[in-house]
């Protein structure tokens, strides 16, 4: 039977990965705890980076359904949890591991769907769910206007036609 501290060890992981959007699994050989502690704040608020038990770590992620990163559980590994922006996070990784090359990326879970470091790279050079959600308000607010121009035209085309209408008919008048 296990001990209890690994049990609840499990458990308490098994909790983070469900209550998770995404999860990053790196390897952190050759850091400091300097350099950890400005990786955490480097995160964001919204994540959470624990050194972890790669045996307990891969039974809690099969318990929290996650079977996609059984293979990333091999040499020292931690993991960046992530409940809010994942591309903050993914962000937050990258520019770490340019300046401390001993952070290497093994991949990673996105909404229960398998990231290799690859696709967590591209993750980071997307903009913020702000600035999509920023720049689709702009979309649509200037869709609205070019409309709001072409129906406000109509009615000022029809006037200026009916007024050159009246000016020809009262020359053609004026004429006979």
């Amino acid at each position: 039977m296990a001990r209890p501290d690994k049990a609840a060890a499990v458990a308490e992981l098994t909790e983070q990965f469900r209550n998770s959007s995404a999860a990053v699994l790196t390897e952190y050989r050759g850091l400091t705890v300097a350099q950890l502690k400005t990786l955490r704040r480097s995160l964001g608020e919204n994540a959470q980076y624990a050194v972890v038990k790669n045996t307990l770590t891969k039974i809690a992620a099969n318990e929290a359904g996650i079977t996609t990163l059984d293979d990333l559980f091999n040499g020292p590994t931690a993991v960046a949890f992530v409940t809010g922006d994942p591309v903050e996070s993914a962000k937050g990784l990258r520019d770490f591991a340019k300046d401390n090359p001993n952070l290497v990326i093994k991949g990673g879970v996105l909404e229960g769907k398998a990231l290799s470091a690859d696709e967590i790279k591209k993750l980071a050079d997307l903009e913020s769910r702000e600035v999509l959600l920023s720049k689709l308000a702009g979309a649509f607010k200037a869709k609205q206007s070019q409309a709001a121009s072409v129906f406000q035209a109509l009615p000022s085309k029809l006037v200026r036609t009916v007024d050159a209408l009246r000016a020809k008919q009262a020359e053609q008048g004026g004429a006979e």
